[in-house]
Parts: structure tokens; C-alpha cells; sequence
């Protein structure tokens, strides 16, 4: 037999396949649970400052109106920037960007604690402070969201945008408690812990070592910059999108935390309930928020996005008109956490399809865009609640709030919307199709 045909007899060896690279639970990733734990920081020292102006402010001047405005001007400022820290943030770099905004806001904070400790501040300057800080939360945020995308695989896409949701809420509910406290204690103390949060906050940002966006290809970089309206015209050209913003702005016009808190005190108040009493239900309908903010992950894993969103769209109509007619006060709260239920949920869900659909590029235009219309429509609702309240009492302020969000739902009715897959679906569709 010769060689050459003892060679050709010998069996054919294959490599063995490799087995799939299975992907780390999202708790495991190491950079995103950085960047969630540093925003939490950041979240806490804003909530708990944002208590404390007017706190200060009552204790200082005794104007209501002053202290009232102090909230408004944070949302429409914090809005205003968010469209160009959108532009920012799809420019430069996503972790240098949210730790010179918390750096500035580590100053700023310590700057006027100082100032408060010996005296030394008015209304004016806690006004520019208070607008210094929400240029910096407006142009943070879009940085801090757009990062998700590279910081998670597309499959965990939802996961990550519903614990964001619980940093929110968990900020928005441990904030405001440890800021009063604290200026309880002595009036400069809230604004020193928050100083020292958004301190934490830079330094957490620190560990977060893989890239917050897409490496520039020769094509992004020759590329126009675009201005930072592109965002807009994105979400006109995206259906899915474009119909749960439009329906998102209607809603925070008419159901936002600030605004059915004024409707409950004041409906309260017109039955004739006790501060003690005004107080629990005030604690039961925020309660809804942070529970459904706690059940995000759970929801978003074995409900469709369909019922989800039928929910959502459908529960703000129904709770309006329920508490024109359910008498007492207590189930006022219950009704009105129905409504804050979904906020954690659909939250999750709507930054999910913005990270499926949208390119790394235009990431954070398109999130500065909504969130500029989602800040700006709030103050126009706490507006119209109070108006609508002083001329015409409570019953009617809750018509409003169903005939608006009952307008506001009517574009959810396309089966678009009735058959919407999940966002991972949407981002391998995404991902082949650039494949291609």
C-alpha cells in the first residue's frame, strides 16, 4: 500500500463547533451596574436638594409663589437643555460629559451650601443655582441613556431600561424624605449631602470601562454633525416611536406626579379631610410608582407590549373619571397609584424601542427630543390643573384629565401599536437588516 493512499484512508477530523458564548445576567455586568449605581448618586442628590430650595426659600422669604416656581423653572430649563446635551452627547463622550456635569453640580451644591451656612445667599442667587443645576441635569441625562446601547447587549435591552427605572424612583422616593431631614437638622445639610452625592457619583463613573458609544467609522466621521433638531425629524420619520411620544406628552400633561398631587390635596381638602389624613394618601398614590418601577422587570418579561401599553393608555381616562364619583379620601390615593403603577413600566418600554431603533449616532438627539417634550409639557398641566381647580373645583379638574387623555390615546388605536413586538425583536430586525 503506498503513502499516499494510507494518507487518503485516514478519517477526515472536524473541529468540534464551539458552543455558544453565553451572554453574563445583566446584575453581572460590571460597566452598566457603574453607570446605574453613579446615577443613582446623582439622582438621590438632586431629589434631595430639589426639597430643600423651597425649603430655604419659605424659611427665608416666606413666599409661596417663589417657592412654588422653583419646581417649574427645574423642568423647563432641565427640558430647554436637554436638546443640546442631545447634540453633546452624540458628539463627545458619553462618561466624560455626565462626570463634568456632576463635577460642575459638586461645586455648585458645595458652593451655596457654604453660602447658606453663613447667610450669604438671596433669592436671586438660589434662582441661578437652581438654573446652573438643571443645565447640568438636562445635559447629562441624554448622555447617561444614549450609554445604555453599548453597555448591554441587545437581548437585555428592556432589562437595563426598567432598572433605570427603579433608580429613578427610588431617588425620587428616599431623596426628598433625607432632604428634609437634613434641613430640619441645619439648612445647609441637604445641600452639602448633595454635593457629596454627585461627588460619588463622579467617581463611580470612573469604573465604567467599555466605550458609552459606537466607534466612529470612516463614513460617521466624514459625516455632517446635523444640528440638534435632527432628533425631532427622527421620530417623524419612526411610527412606533413618534406615536407613544406624542401619547407620553399627553399623558405627563395630564397625570404628572405634580399636578394629581395638587388635584388630591386639594379634592382632599374640599371633603374635609385632616393633614394626617391628606398625608397617607399622598403616600399611597406615590407608593404606585416606585412599585411599578419595582415590578418593571418582571412585567416587561411575560406581559406583551401590547397589554402593557392598553393598560397604560387606557388606566389615566379610566382613573379620571373613577374619582370624580368614589367618595372619601383614602381611595383617591389607591386610584391615583393605579395611574403611577404604569410610569416605571412603560418608561422601560418607551427607552427600550429608542435604543432598538435608533442608530448609535442619533442616540442621544432622539432622547434629548423626548425628554424636552416630556419636561415641557408638565408645568403646562400643573398650570392647567390649578387654574381649572380655582375657577371651576374638583370635579372638573378630573374631566380634564379624561377628555385629555382620552384625546391623547386615540392615535394608540393603529394596529401599529395593538401588535407591537418587544424591542429586542425590533433590534435583531435592526441589526440584520444593517447587516445587510
Amino acid at each position: 500500500m503506498s503513502a499516499e493512499s494510507t494518507a487518503t484512508s485516514q478519517p477526515t477530523v472536524t473541529a468540534a463547533p464551539e458552543p455558544p458564548v453565553r451572554e453574563k445576567p445583566l446584575f453581572r455586568n460590571r460597566d452598566f451596574q457603574a453607570m446605574w449605581i453613579s446615577q443613582f448618586f446623582a439622582a438621590f442628590g438632586k431629589e434631595a436638594a430639589e426639597i430643600a430650595y423651597p425649603l430655604l426659600i419659605l424659611a427665608t422669604t416666606g413666599s409661596a409663589t417663589y417657592a412654588g416656581a422653583v419646581g417649574a423653572v427645574q423642568l423647563v430649563v432641565a427640558g430647554m437643555m436637554s436638546l443640546p446635551g442631545g447634540s453633546l452627547t452624540d458628539r463627545f463622550n458619553r462618561k466624560l460629559i455626565m462626570i463634568v456635569c456632576d463635577l460642575a453640580r459638586l461645586v455648585l451644591l458645595a458652593l451655596f451650601a457654604f453660602l447658606v451656612l453663613n447667610d450669604g445667599v438671596n433669592i436671586w442667587f438660589t434662582f441661578a443655582i437652581v438654573i446652573l443645576s438643571a443645565t447640568c441635569l438636562g445635559v447629562s441625562n441624554p448622555a447617561g441613556m444614549a450609554a445604555i446601547k453599548q453597555l448591554v447587549p441587545a437581548s437585555q435591552l428592556t432589562q437595563a431600561t426598567a432598572q433605570n427605572q427603579i433608580r429613578f424612583f427610588g431617588a425620587t422616593v428616599a431623596g426628598p424624605p433625607a432632604g428634609g431631614a437634613l434641613f430640619a437638622l441645619a439648612r445647609a445639610l441637604p445641600f452639602f449631602a448633595a454635593a457629596l452625592s454627585f461627588l460619588a457619583s463622579a467617581v463611580i463613573l470612573l469604573l465604567v470601562k467599555k466605550p458609552t458609544q459606537a466607534p466612529r467609522t470612516v463614513e460617521t466621521k466624514a459625516a455632517p454633525k446635523g444640528s440638534m433638531l435632527d432628533g425631532f425629524k427622527f421620530i417623524l420619520k419612526q411610527p412606533i416611536i413618534l406615536t407613544l411620544v406624542l401619547w407620553a406628552m399627553g399623558s405627563n400633561m395630564a397625570f404628572n406626579h405634580s399636578g394629581m398631587f395638587l388635584a388630591l390635596i386639594a379634592t382632599a381638602q374640599d371633603r374635609g379631610a385632616s393633614e394626617a389624613m391628606i398625608g397617607t394618601t399622598l403616600a399611597i398614590a406615590g407608593g404606585g410608582g416606585l412599585t411599578g418601577a419595582l415590578l418593571a422587570g418582571i412585567v416587561l418579561k411575560y406581559v406583551r407590549p401590547p397589554v402593557i401599553m392598553a393598560y397604560a393608555i387606557w388606566i389615566g381616562p379610566v382613573a379620571a373619571v373613577l374619582l370624580t364619583f368614589v367618595p372619601g379620601t383614602l381611595p383617591l390615593g389607591v386610584i391615583v397609584a393605579c395611574i403611577f403603577l404604569r410610569a416605571g413600566v412603560v418608561g422601560a418600554l418607551i427607552y427600550g424601542y429608542i435604543a432598538a431603533l435608533v442608530p448609535d449616532n442619533l442616540q442621544g438627539r432622539v432622547i434629548g427630543a423626548v425628554m424636552f417634550v416630556g419636561m415641557i409639557a408638565q408645568p403646562i398641566g400643573i398650570f392647567a390643573v390649578g387654574a381649572i381647580f380655582d375657577l371651576a373645583g374638583p370635579t372638573w379638574v378630573f374631566v380634564f384629565m379624561a377628555v385629555a387623555g382620552t384625546l391623547f390615546a386615540l392615535p394608540t388605536l393603529s394596529k401599529r401599536i395593538r401588535t407591537l413586538p418587544a424591542p429586542e425583536e425590533l433590534a435583531k430586525q435592526t441589526t440584520s437588516e444593517d447587516g445587510k
